[in-house]
């Protein structure tokens, strides 16, 4: 099943509490799976709908397994939303299991699939967010799917939808002014899993990561031999570790560049599959800390 079907059902009714009876108890939260579509979740709807994330700073939604708390959080849901795609796999059977119940967006099956990457030409890469500009064209496609199911917010959302895309969209110049004065030799990304696909498409980088798509599967020797000829050949000053995952598999690289006589850095920490702790701790701000972290250590000299 390629990705989880989420189901356009009716929205919540808003019912009038009879005058002699107790005012209704706080509504029901909407449920995103991470941080960063929590984040846009806090965006686009209305301040009154509290909107929590199972995932907070540096949690790999690769291996991240669902707990007791998150499949409470899940069944007392007005809405979930989750990336779909493949990122969650392993809360893909509490996610099929709530929308029996209740609404489960994916918002991965909203963007058109010509935009997709398909590294093996059949799994669709879900790490949208690493380019601003398609995360704008997201983000729309998510809040039409969301004044689908809630119409009666469908003018709040298209207003805030417009207000997110203007920021995204300055985003995205913002960073290709920042990255188009690296010089061609230097847009060799290197991280600690292939992550950014997305990011490399967008920015005119190369990209390669230690481990697969997943951090499900762990690095072979001959990948990592193999990624330790191409920095040496190229002479790549810096490659980055990620915030949810370990470093080990990029500390393995840099040995072996130090082994063959060359000082590859570690250019810093990226954030790759949750957004940072704060200051961090938005989209906009995470995806900043990124691209500056890239420019700076990619422009930094040889020592």
């Amino acid at each position: 099943m390629r990705y989880l079907c989420f189901l356009l059902l009716a929205a919540w009714a808003c019912t009038k509490q009879p005058e002699n009876r107790p005012a209704a108890s706080p509504s029901p939260p909407a449920v995103a799976t991470t941080s960063i579509l929590a984040d846009a979740l806090r965006q686009l709807l209305p301040d009154s709908i509290e909107v929590v994330a199972l995932m907070g700073p540096g949690v790999d939604p690769h291996l991240y397994k669902p707990t007791p708390a998150d499949l409470q959080r899940l069944q007392q849901a007005r809405l979930v939303v989750s990336h779909g795609l493949g990122l969650e796999g392993r809360l893909l059977e509490a996610l099929q299991a709530t929308a029996r119940r209740r609404p489960v967006v994916e918002a991965g099956g909203l963007v058109d699939e010509t935009l997709l990457i398909y590294p093996d030409r059949q799994t669709p890469d879900p790490h949208l967010w690493h380019d601003a500009g398609l995360w704008r064209e997201s983000t729309y496609a998510l809040a039409d799917t969301l004044a689908r199911l809630l119409p009666e917010l469908a003018e709040t959302l298209r207003r805030r939808a417009d207000r997110l895309a203007d920021s995204l969209g300055a985003l995205d110049r913002w960073a290709k002014d920042e990255l188009g004065s690296l010089p061609a030799d230097r847009r060799l990304l290197v991280t600690a899993h292939d992550a950014f696909a997305y990011f490399g498409r967008a920015y005119g980088f190369e990209v390669h990561g230690v481990q697969g798509l997943s951090t499900t599967a762990e690095a072979g020797l001959h990948d990592v031999q193999q990624l330790i000829d191409l920095l040496v050949a190229r002479r790549v000053p810096a490659v980055f570790v990620e915030s949810s995952v370990p470093r080990r598999s990029v500390e393995a690289v840099l040995e072996g560049c130090r082994k063959r006589g060359h000082v590859c850095r570690l250019g810093g920490e990226l954030h790759s599959d949750a957004l940072g702790a704060p200051p961090d701790d938005s989209y906009a701000a995470t995806f900043r800390h990124n691209v500056a972290t890239i420019a700076q250590a990619l422009r930094t000299p040889q020592p």
